[in-house]
């Protein structure tokens, strides 16, 4: 039996825990003694305690992220309550900052604040007693008391240095390799300050060390991974090692690799543009997070951008390439009314991007957002993801059908099953994100939810919303929505449809022209690797 178990709740099983393989990669002389157990949010807590225990562990190390830390709370109180004896450390972003008064951290006994890759080991050493109380650093203005064997209950973890660590990608099972996203990073930390993000707490950037990174990719490669998803929030803020992976991955390119890249957006050079412009479709994803276009709130929340070479470099992307761009706007942020994100959401329509993810501000612990509530009325959920309620600019109703709105982009705008017909929801020169909305009250009046709707039903809504409301030709609006039913290789009509399109029809490839993805499988994978990013 191990003395150490390493886990945590993913919020799919598609999500391999990145940050648990770097701690056991980590371990130095305990790794015999430790193992890597993974669940994920919808298993029940007492049964996830109960595989737990059966390992019978002397201590157990939780990752706690926002989307998992109720259901991990659940479980470390039922731990405690059969077992008092075994020691719980947790870790992560969700226990780094203001930790005071979290139930999950009341429960614990130890809490490893910042990137705890070797301060884990050190404190797991102290408790099995391989290493003495005193070398650890007990300092620390959220220490709570001494815990067992004299340390702290808070340890602040010192950044580590990236060329110290050991990579942790051997720890990638076969299953993993088969069905999972595979995660890896070159660099950690970001320059920037924006307000929103904790990212913006972790400076330096610091650069893992390229030969070493290359040559784990390269045994990945040969394992047969294809789909690859770069943590790094600036991937591109390093030219020469952004252009250095990007034409690794080029030179060693075969049919079905994909490799998702988070990138500041007005920062590609024609060194970068180059090597970007020989990808085929399909293989590049480029997260592009924008926020917002509002440049006096942009002041305001410390994220500086160039707008007009972002445009730039969306359309080079856009029109050279064939790279698939996810792009992401922030709604409810501090001094931006509900008609300046509505500029900005039209704006962005206007540049192209594949998908636009509509997210809603969260209050993440640590993060200096905060400062602005006062002034700006800023109201949040106090459970996690700690989304706003409302603004002195934005109010509770509105807010609202905000997040309704972005769940209903989320299925109609990016999901690739409405190709053709999603466009016509603002034709004739209708202001998109005016016009959306239109149809997102419309389809919430009609069902009243967000969630568990057919795919054939939602397309049924929508083709009666776009005849019957906004007055749409019956026959070109069938036919786009027959030509966007196909795509997915699908060949029985739905009822909607019976009487308006030819029986007989060659098939729809699934593929967005302009996007180049050559699956709805790979379509689906872009969308989940964006998600866990937001994540």
């Amino acid at each position: 039996m191990p003395d150490i178990v390493l886990t945590t709740l993913n919020a799919k099983y598609i999500h391999a825990a990145f940050g648990l393989r770097y701690l056991f990669a980590n371990l130095g002389s305990l790794r015999p003694d430790a193992c890597i157990v993974e669940f994920d949010i919808h298993q029940r807590p007492v049964d996830i305690a109960e595989v737990l225990l059966a390992r019978n562990p002397k201590i157990i190390g939780f990752g706690v992220y926002i989307w998992n830390v109720g259901p991990t709370t659940e479980v470390i109180a039922t731990i405690k309550r059969v077992r008092p004896d075994v020691t719980v450390i947790l870790g992560g972003p969700e226990v780094s900052y203001e930790i005071e008064g979290q139930p999950v951290a009341q429960l614990a006994d130890h809490v490893v604040t910042g990137e705890a890759d070797l301060a884990f080991a050190e404190v797991c050493r102290v408790l099995l007693g391989r290493r003495p109380p005193g070398s650890l650093s007990a300092e620390s203005p959220a220490a709570t008391g001494q815990q067992s064997l004299g340390l702290p209950k808070v340890i602040p973890a010192e950044l580590p240095e990236l060329s110290r660590l050991e990579l942790p990608y051997a720890l990638y099972t076969d299953e993993d390799v088969a069905h999972r996203i595979i995660y890896v990073e070159a660099s950690r930390g970001c320059p920037f300050t924006c307000e929103f993000c904790l990212s913006s707490l972790d400076i330096p950037v610091r650069q893992v060390p390229l030969p070493a990174l290359l040559e784990q990719l390269q045994r990945l490669l040969d394992r047969g991974v294809k789909q690859f998803k770069f943590v790094d929030r600036t991937f591109n803020l390093n030219i020469n090692t952004s252009r250095a992976l990007l034409q690794f991955f080029l030179e060693r390119y075969r049919p079905g690799h994909f490799f998702h890249f988070e990138m500041v957006p007005d920062r590609l050079p024609e060194s970068l543009r180059g090597v970007i412009a020989q990808f085929p479709p399909g293989a590049l994803q480029f997260e592009i997070g924008i926020q917002t276009f509002n440049e006096d709130v942009g002041r305001l929340i410390q994220r500086r951008q160039d707008y007009a070479r972002l445009a730039d470099n969306l359309h080079f992307l856009r029109n050279k390439t064939r790279v698939h761009i996810h792009a992401d706007l922030i709604a409810g942020l501090p001094g931006e009314a509900l008609e300046s994100f509505a500029a900005g959401f039209d704006r962005l329509v206007s540049l192209g991007p594949h998908e636009i993810q509509v997210g809603i501000l969260k209050r993440l612990r640590g993060t200096p957002i905060g400062r602005h509530d006062a002034e700006w009325g800023m109201v949040y959920n106090p459970h996690p993801p700690y989304e706003i309620l409302q603004s002195r600019l934005i109010d509770f109703a509105t807010m609202q059908r905000m997040r309704r709105f972005a769940r209903y982009w989320d299925l109609v705008g990016n999901s690739g099953n409405f190709v053709e017909s999603a466009p016509l929801i603002w034709s004739g020169g209708a202001s998109p994100f005016r016009a959306f909305m239109r149809w997102s009250d419309w389809l919430h009046g009609r069902i009243g939810r967000t969630d568990g709707i057919a795919l054939a039903r939602l397309m049924e809504l929508l083709f009666e919303f776009l005849v019957s409301d906004l007055k749409l030709d019956v026959a070109e609006t069938a036919g786009a929505m027959w030509n966007d039913y196909r795509r997915g290789g699908r060949r029985d009509k739905p009822a909607f449809l019976k009487d308006m399109v030819p029986t007989e029809a060659p098939p729809v490839p699934d593929r967005n022209e302009k996007s180049g993805l050559p699956k709805r499988q790979a379509r689906h994978l872009a969308q989940e690797i964006a998600r866990a990013a937001k994540t």
